[in-house]
């Protein structure tokens, strides 16, 4: 049993499991209606590189192109608020080795989720993610609807007021789309609580006990961009 756990890369030999909730970036993917897919390109390919070094010895390097909403992100302050925090300043332990609480919606007939739906969970200092089961259409343009699942406003101001690290949601935006305002980013992004949206996998999460890595790179003037989102379960 201890062999096999170590040769699992997902499961190390402590007997944790690492779980991945981020969708792979690929060139020209849809991550929301109307951003341009990411472009990747060579920068110095395979092939030219052997002239800079040693016989036998190669590299490649490659440039992407992408706005900072693309695949699985995080948005800082700096996203809705000139004066919020950008990705550089959002302290680690906003984003970083996180308790998660997660929130099933799948059963609750309703796309919004509300005040209710998140009464019988405590969310101080954690990671609240909402499991809508929306990423099941992920790549398909249904993903992409008006009819997502979102945090209703009220929701959102419950979180804020309850101390709520960070909230996440595996769904096309934390917001209900089918209008223009934005009250899910602007009341939680406005209590300095960062949003991760675009989640995947959730389902294979317990309620409870889970950790979450969600950090994203320390850029200045930068209010989004994609992160390597995943737990850690057990140990």
């Amino acid at each position: 049993m201890t062999e096999h756990r170590a040769s699992d890369p997902n499961r190390p030999a402590d007997g944790r499991r690492l779980v991945e909730l981020s969708h792979a970036i690929t060139a020209g993917m849809t991550t929301y209606p109307g951003l341009p897919g990411p472009e990747i390109t060579p920068h110095l390919t395979r092939e030219d590189s052997r002239g800079h070094y040693a016989p036998g010895t190669e590299f490649a390097i490659d440039r992407i192109s992408m706005v900072g909403n693309t695949g699985t992100y995080v948005d800082s302050p700096f996203h809705r608020y000139a004066d919020g925090a950008d990705l550089a300043e959002l302290d680690l332990s906003k984003v970083a080795d996180l308790p998660v609480v997660l929130v099933d919606l799948t059963g609750s007939g309703s796309r919004a989720a509300t005040p209710e739906d998140l009464a019988p969970y405590e969310v101080s200092g954690r990671a609240v993610l909402l499991r809508t089961g929306w990423d099941r259409h992920w790549g398909t343009d249904g993903y992409l609807s008006a009819e997502a699942p979102y945090l209703d406003g009220p929701g959102a101001r419950t979180l804020a007021d309850a101390g709520a690290a960070l909230v996440g949601i595996d769904s096309v935006n934390i917001d209900d789309t089918s209008g223009d305002e934005r009250p899910a980013h602007s009341i939680l992004l406005a209590a300095g609580i960062p949003v991760l949206e675009h989640l995947t996998g959730l389902d294979r999460l317990p309620r409870s006990g889970a950790r979450l890595h969600a950090a994203p790179p320390a850029v200045r003037g930068l209010g989004t961009f994609p992160v390597r989102a995943y737990a850690v379960v057990g140990g």
